[in-house]
């Protein structure tokens, strides 16, 4: 009997232990997790740990901080430092003095949050064509006499699509040119044949480099989601391309994606001029980020660059980088500031759209003040949570007044891009959702005037033309089981 009680005595008293430790993480962490977080996601954290504190609480430590390493930080906060000194006397009334005054304002937005000025003097092209893209690149490519710099999320070789990309940078390298090359580790160590990719690259001669690599014993660890999206190519400070494509064939590499026929859809732009620089500067910080050696000493030029580049056309034009690297969420404040500035129309295309309650709010409310909005989105996307995450927010959407468009599977709708109004276009490398906001690096493509609009337009008339609408009757016959798994997906995206 005696040590019966022993052992009841010994379970008691660790049973209490356990209590006891779960409600002071419970205590304790109401007071720290709001701290400078959504309420959303603060109340999602906040359940977790609730629910299941000490797994709730690892998972806290580990996702929770969304920010780089304070090197990378001051890294990019020196960069954006001398990029504005060097280009101070660059303001956006010089390139376009008849612009809306809230077309300015979300110049000056830029400039203060991503440093980049306005340019004007560019042409710009749409590219919507998968093959047409990477042939247009691989052709800039075989031209280059001084130096090729590749960034993409993703890199997969494969022998039709991006073998002749490969195969020339390996001719640039021969011809004496130098090749560098980024991509994002995560994004590229999971597709098949990342091994031989850079054993490829490393015999031929390319420097690469891993970007956020993953290297706990190099000391150089951070939240493993955070991720660098952005995709940019330059070719001899004359030619840059940007947009939503990965150097990828276009179903993935994935098994699944080519049984059922599934290829992505994307948008890139070719841009001659100044704005060539900025893409440039932003793959240096880059590279200078992932690097021993330091491609920033060229910021020096910078101003000598954006001065004296020659005008090739007519388009105006800014990029704006984005990411954990900066203080603001500088792509979300754009959106938002530019959804609330539209008196006449808001056409947006995002594979993924998981809005944060500010952007809820613009998008709902432009719409509900008589803005004709429309949203394309995929009918089935490729990442299911997502997917059902997404679709958590269309019976809100779809109240307000705001038009939503499938685009038919199984084609994945990957392009980002927006009109608003007759005024301005957005596109490049960031979705509408929470990771792209507050995760993810990424890079956008803020251009003005009338002529880009009705081009951009052009091609999301083509997405109209494969879509079908989706209607408030329609959406209103879910099941019950469907509501509450839409519902689900939407509280784990703002674990962010």
């Amino acid at each position: 009997m005696d040590e019966g009680n022993t052992a009841l005595t010994i379970g008691a008293a660790l049973w209490s232990v356990a209590v006891g430790m779960e409600l002071t993480i419970r205590i304790t962490m109401v007071g720290i997790v709001p701290g400078n977080r959504r309420p959303t996601t603060a109340m999602a954290w906040l359940l977790a740990i609730f629910f299941l504190p000490v797994v709730g609480l690892l998972l806290y430590l580990l996702f929770a901080n969304i920010k780089l390493s304070r090197r990378r930080i001051e890294r990019q906060s020196n960069v954006n430092a001398s990029i504005l000194e060097a280009t101070q006397h660059l303001s956006g009334e010089k390139w376009a003095p008849d612009a809306p005054d809230w077309v300015l304002s979300a110049v000056e937005l830029n400039r203060s949050l991503g440093a980049l000025p306005l340019q004007a003097g560019n042409a710009v092209e749409f590219i919507t064509g998968y093959s047409e893209s990477l042939d247009e690149m691989r052709w800039e490519i075989d031209r280059a006499r001084h130096y090729v710099h590749v960034q993409f999320y993703i890199i997969g070789e494969d022998e039709e699509y991006v073998g002749p990309i490969l195969e020339a940078l390996e001719r640039a390298v021969q011809r004496g040119v130098k090749v560098r090359v980024l991509f994002d580790h995560l994004g590229s160590l999971r597709v098949r044949g990342y091994f031989g990719l850079v054993r490829r690259m490393s015999d031929a001669g390319i420097k690469w480099r891993r970007m956020l690599p993953l290297a706990p014993f190099q000391r150089r660890w951070r939240r493993p989601d955070l991720r660098n999206h952005r995709k940019i190519v330059v070719v001899d400070g004359q030619v840059a391309f940007t947009g939503s494509q990965n150097l990828i064939e276009p179903g993935y590499k994935r098994a699944s994606a080519h049984k059922i026929g599934r290829e992505w859809v994307e948008l890139m732009v070719k841009i001659h001029g100044p704005l060539v620089t900025s893409l440039d500067v932003v793959f240096a910080t880059d590279w200078s980020q992932e690097s021993d050696g330091d491609l920033l000493h060229d910021l020096a030029v910078v101003e000598e660059a954006m001065n004296e580049a020659p005008d090739v056309g007519e388009d105006i034009g800014q990029v704006v980088p984005s990411g954990p690297g900066f203080e603001a969420e500088n792509n979300l404040r754009l959106f938002n500031t530019l959804m609330y500035s539209a008196t006449e129309r808001l056409s947006i295309t995002s594979p993924y759209f998981v809005p944060d309650d500010s952007l809820l709010y613009a998008i709902t409310t432009a719409a509900q003040r008589g803005v004709a909005v429309e949203l394309f989105v995929c009918e089935k996307g490729d990442q299911a949570l997502v997917q059902h995450a997404q679709q958590s927010y269309y019976e809100a959407l779809l109240r307000a007044g705001v038009r939503i468009y499938r685009y038919k599977a199984p084609a994945v709708l990957h392009s980002k891009c927006m009109v608003v109004d007759d005024e301005v276009v957005v596109m490049g490398s960031s979705n509408m959702d929470m990771r792209s906001f507050s995760l993810n690096l990424e890079i956008t493509l803020m251009l003005l005037g009338s002529d880009l609009v009705n081009e951009l337009m052009k091609v999301q008339d083509g997405y109209r033309a494969n879509s079908t609408e989706l209607t408030l009757e329609q959406w209103s016959t879910r099941t019950p089981v469907s509501r509450w798994i839409d519902n689900v997906a939407r509280l784990s995206a703002t674990l962010q």
